[in-house]
């Protein structure tokens, strides 16, 4: 592009977005709801399980809903070739209506395959996000390698969510190396803050007299929260007064109240679905400890972490697993720790010496919070993300 972002309509494509919990989608979210002088349409998933209509018309942002979910994203199976028409179909009318010049993706497969497809039957121009579990897992089938090449080698310019993801793209060749830019999620850090203790929330949460760790996620197995749910009954031996609280939804809550059961946790391990935002940055304040026992499965990684930060920005002391992107959303040994968390007797040993030093959790958090103030606030992001939307050094 040769022209200025400010002169363009940008319609950003992606099936993770609010009130979907997903914190791709809250980035999109809270990325292009800030952006100044710019007409911004979120094509988003028509997700029938939420209601989306109650969101969208209190949101900020034009936004449209479209079936944009699949049980297959190749294009040689007819269930995936026919969702590929239907979006372009869609698409189209919607880019000529409101004069798009350009697609932003929220991912390569799938929403990255539509933007290719239209741009090879329009002159629409589009670029994509790139988280790392994506491109790791698209690697392992030829099929899908293929689409991701194409994609990357015909999108202006990639943003990976961190350095890691950003070396995975450039070891596979997906595209020119200048094609790719690091864009670290951000913060709203005048809404995640630091709080006093509320002995009423803690007490109606059952939290008195405990010291709780909480993880924020997605229940599914590279979060790892099984494996701290193994750490428990080694760390309660130390740290009687210890509670894992498990914020989230997902494929593993069954077998993830199951092994709760069987490990005799029932009293030690709560789990919460369907917690609001404003509970959720409750739960981050007053939580003690933050952690992220993270994990690679196969070629299944976490990319960044947003929850690491939004748990730092309310001064709390954030551990994570040694995969993937997360150590980028810490200073490690100031803020936060990275350990190997494939090993429940480990996490419980780490999690048993840190406990024994109040000090050194209350010294964690505080610098997390600076942390995060200093370079992962929202309006830092939004500055970087124009310089890379506005760069003269895309290629075509």
């Amino acid at each position: 592009m040769h022209s200025s972002a400010q002169n363009k309509n940008i319609l950003v494509l992606t099936e993770n977005f609010p009130p979907m919990s997903n914190g791709s989608g809250r980035w999109f979210w809270e990325l292009y709801s800030r952006l100044p002088d710019r007409d911004v349409l979120i094509v988003a998933n028509d997700d029938k399980t939420v209601d989306t209509a109650a969101f969208d018309r209190t949101a900020l942002l034009n936004i449209k809903r479209i079936p944009l979910a699949s049980p297959e994203w190749g294009i040689k199976s007819m269930v995936g070739l026919k969702f590929y028409v239907k979006s372009i179909v869609a698409l189209r009318k919607l880019i000529k209506s409101h004069n798009i010049k350009e697609i932003h993706c929220g991912r390569v497969i799938h929403e990255g395959v539509i933007a290719w497809l239209l741009s090879l039957i329009t002159d629409i121009s589009f670029c994509c996000y790139v988280h790392g579990e994506d491109v790791e897992a698209a690697s392992t089938s030829r099929e899908h390698n293929l689409m991701v090449k194409r994609v990357c080698s015909r999108a202006e310019f990639l943003i990976c969510n961190s350095h890691n993801s950003a070396s995975i793209v450039k070891r596979l060749n997906y595209c020119d190396e200048s094609k790719v830019h690091v864009l670290h999620p951000g913060v709203d850090t005048q809404r995640f803050t630091p709080s006093p203790r509320d002995v009423q929330f803690r007490d109606r949460m059952g939290w008195s007299n405990k010291f709780v760790i909480l993880t924020v996620g997605r229940l599914q197995k590279r979060k790892g929260q099984h494996k701290m749910i193994e750490a428990m009954p080694l760390l309660l031996k130390e740290h009687p007064q210890a509670l894992y609280v498990i914020l989230g939804s997902g494929e593993c809550e069954n077998e993830l109240l199951e092994l709760t059961r069987s490990l005799g946790m029932t009293d030690n391990v709560q789990m919460l679905a369907d917690v609001s935002d404003n509970d959720m940055i409750i739960c981050y304040q007053q939580c003690d400890l933050f952690i992220l026992p993270n994990r690679t499965i196969g070629n299944d990684i976490e990319g960044f972490g947003m929850v690491l930060v939004e748990a730092q920005s309310c001064a709390k002391p954030v551990v994570a697993g040694n995969s993937g992107g997360t150590r980028e959303t810490m200073v490690v040994g100031d803020s936060g720790e990275i350990i190997d968390c494939k090993d429940p007797t480990l996490i419980a040993l780490f999690l048993s010496n840190l406990l024994k030093n109040p000090d050194k959790l209350k010294e964690m958090g505080g610098y997390g919070r600076r942390h995060v103030v200093n370079t992962l606030d929202w309006s830092a992001h939004v500055k970087n993300a124009i310089s890379i939307f506005e760069s003269k050094n895309k290629v075509k």
